[in-house]
């Protein structure tokens, strides 16, 4: 192979590997946007966790061998 076509195959990896990035990523924020959403999470709560961070403070989801089970 000469330098030309490697470059041309660079090229191509870099396009499929920049959009197969970025069709994941907006995979990710559109899981994020339906599970907000639907109540199953509040992402509030994990956002004020950087306020309030002490050791006596409430778990935000508290798990126990139940809610695991019925995950």
């Amino acid at each position: 192979m000469d330098m030309e076509t490697i470059r041309e195959l660079q090229a191509y990896g870099y396009i499929f590997f920049t959009i197969f990035l970025a069709v994941i990523l907006y995979s990710y924020l559109y899981h994020l946007y339906r599970s907000e959403k639907s109540g199953e999470r509040n992402f509030e709560k994990y956002a004020d966790m950087a306020l309030r961070d002490d050791v006596t403070d409430a778990p935000i989801e508290p798990m126990s061998p139940l809610n695991k089970a019925k995950d």
